[in-house]
């Protein structure tokens, strides 16, 4: 059972590859600000690996029976929460800007795109 626990590092690494390799082939903005997407799941995954404990409760409900039972760190699942909706806004943004790419460029390769002009 032991071996149990390391198979959330490898689920987190394992998106965290898939989403860089994502980003770096792709050939679409839509497509490499959903790779990006996938790369922060993995920061998700990450995090929530770390702060696990077995056989432990919520802060909240442990301040009942302190000497029987670990309590879970709430920093982790804070900054776990916190990444989420900074993911989410960064998603928005870049598609929002995938989005006037596409409008005045006509595009969304990046090699098609023109250079920026002021």
């Amino acid at each position: 059972m032991r071996s149990m626990a390391y198979f959330p590092y490898f689920v987190a690494g394992w998106l965290m590859v898939m989403g860089a390799v994502g980003i770096v082939w792709s050939r679409n903005l839509v497509r490499a600000i959903v790779c990006l997407s996938v790369t922060q799941s993995g920061t998700y995954v990450l995090l929530l690996a770390i702060g696990y404990q077995r056989h432990a409760v919520a802060p909240i409900l442990g301040a009942q029976d302190e000497n029987t039972r670990p309590l879970v760190d709430p920093v982790v699942q804070a900054m776990t929460l916190t990444d989420i909706v900074v993911s989410a806004g960064v998603t928005a943004l870049l598609l929002a800007i995938a989005v006037q790419v596409a409008r005045r460029h006509r595009t969304t390769d990046p090699d098609q795109l023109s250079t920026l002009t002021g």
